[in-house]
This record gives structure tokens, sequence and C-alpha cells, in this order.
């Protein structure tokens, strides 16, 4: 057993102390949120809400998820993660398969391409024009298409591509696949890691992502929770948040005299927020044996 000295004790402890600082000035804030969303809105107003609710309340919940707006964006936005997630995953891993080949003709030229456009993009004026010409303003689908590829999400599907054994490509067409059969029963169910921590990556960005939609969507209904989300604290004003409730959220908002404008922001946040949070303990082995098996090996 190895006996620490003072100078290595007390290095330890600094470091320890840091980083449980570190943690606490990280978590503090999203614990703080949580605990003014459960708490009473005008005693909120009054401060002095730390760490537990003073005046415990589900009213501010009952105001959110009674705003069909909110409801309506929370269900875009799931339906968005889940086909944004799967489609672009799909379409960068069968094209980061191809580009994966050492005998495709030009794959040279075509990475010299792919990877100009993570330096260079068009701007945001002729992005918007070339999404109104493909006639996908104000549709569900210009939350799917524009982000179906990634190139650094296919750089990283290659070189673990390039990393898998050539005998078991070889031993699949010997029984008779070709290369849909090979990518689909062979390349896919050894690729776990990578697709479970990439498929992460790609979910929390269209989960977060506000601006795409304040730019190309205009029609309410198409809104997702954290567009949604923005305008409350941009306007931050209970009046706004609640101009779309249904009579009965609003003869409910009109007895829930506690209900405030900070203290709805934050259960809204909540409800944005920790859906997206529940995915991270299912994926979270996967992180550094996907990223960096994907990125690091050639």
């Amino acid at each position: 057993m190895v006996r620490l000295g003072t100078g290595d004790r007390i290095m330890i402890v600094f470091i320890y102390t840091f980083l449980i600082l570190l943690g606490f000035s990280t978590f503090y804030p999203f614990w703080n949120g949580l605990v003014i969303s459960f708490n009473q809105g005008t005693d909120t107003s009054m401060g002095g809400i730390t760490f537990w609710p003073r005046e415990f309340t589900f009213e501010n919940y009952a105001v959110v998820f009674k705003d069909e707006r909110l409801m309506r964006g929370f269900v875009i936005s799931v339906l968005r993660t889940i086909a944004g997630t799967i489609g672009a995953i799909l379409c960068t891993a069968i094209f980061a398969y191809g580009m994966s080949k050492a005998d495709l003709i030009g794959k040279k030229y075509y990475m010299i391409m792919c990877i100009i456009t993570m330096y260079f993009g068009g701007g945001l004026i002729p992005t918007f024009f070339l999404i109104r010409g493909l006639g996908l303003v104000n549709t569900f689908w210009v939350y799917i298409i524009p982000g179906l590829i990634s190139v650094w999400n296919m750089i990283i599907f290659r070189t673990f591509f390039r990393g898998l054994p050539a005998g078991l490509e070889e031993s699949a067409k010997m029984d008779g696949c070709g290369n849909w059969g090979t990518f689909f029963r062979i390349v896919i169910p050894l690729s776990g890691p990578v697709i479970a921590t990439l498929s992460l990556f790609t979910a929390i960005a269209h989960w977060n992502d506000w601006f795409a939609p304040s730019i190309y969507v205009s029609n309410e209904n198409l809104l997702p929770i954290q567009t949604i989300l923005r305008q409350i604290l941009d306007s931050n004003i209970v009046s706004e948040q609640t101009a779309n409730l249904d009579s009965f959220a609003q003869s409910k908002l009109n007895a829930m005299k506690s209900v405030t404008s900070r203290s709805l922001t934050m259960a809204t946040m909540m409800v944005a927020t920790i859906p997206i949070i529940c995915v991270y303990p299912f994926v979270q082995k996967y992180f550094v044996k996907g990223v960096l098996v994907g990125s690091l090996k050639e």
C-alpha cells in the first residue's frame, strides 16, 4: 500500500474540492429552475428561493399542460427528434459506408467536397432561398431533410467502418449477401456504440434547435417547444403566454393568482429540458467507446 505524502494529500483535497464546486456551479442553475417551477409565483417574486420550494404547488405545470400550444410544440419536438435522428443516422451511415470503400472511384475528390462544406456555407439568405425553392418552408420536412447528412458524423462512421475486419464482408459476400445485405446484416449490428453516440448527439441537436423553426416556419402549429419557449422568454409577460390557452385553461389561470411569468417560464423550461436529459443514462456507456473508436482508429 502506497502512503501519500502531505503534499499529495493537499493536492487531492484541492482537486476534489474544485471538482465539487465545479459540479455544484453547473448543477445549481438547473436545480434552482426546477425548485422555482414548483413554487408559487407570487412567493417566488419575493426572492429567497434557493434549494427547496417555500410554497410548493403544481399550479405552474397545470397551466403548462393545459396550454394547447405548448403541448402541440412538445409533440412536434418529439416527432422531429425521432424522425430526424433515425433519418440522419441512416443516411449518413449509408454515405459513410460507400466512402469507406478503397475501390470507390473519385473518393478523394468526394472527400474534398465534403470537407469544404464543413468550413464554408452559403449564408443565411441563400440557404433560405434554397429551402423555399425546395418547397420546405412551413412544412414538417424542413426539420428533417436539410439535416439528413452530417459530414462530421460521416467521417466518424467512415473511420469506424474502415476498422472492421475485411473478412466479415468477404464471408458475407461468399454467403450470397449483396452490398445492402452486408450493410444491414453485418455492418450495422457491429456499429452499436458509434450509432448510439452519434444518435444522441443528433437527437440533442434536433431537440434544442429553436433558430431554424423561427426562420423557416411561421405556422404556429408546426413550431417545436424550444421555439415557443424562446418566444416566451423574449416576451417575458404572462399575458402573451396565456393568450392561446383554451377556455378551460384560461379559467384555471384566472383562479390561479399565484402563477407568474417567471414561474410559468421555469415550468416550461423543465418540460422542454427533462425529456432529453432522461436519454443520457441509457447511452452514456457508449460515449467513450463510440467516439474514440470512430474518430481515432485508422
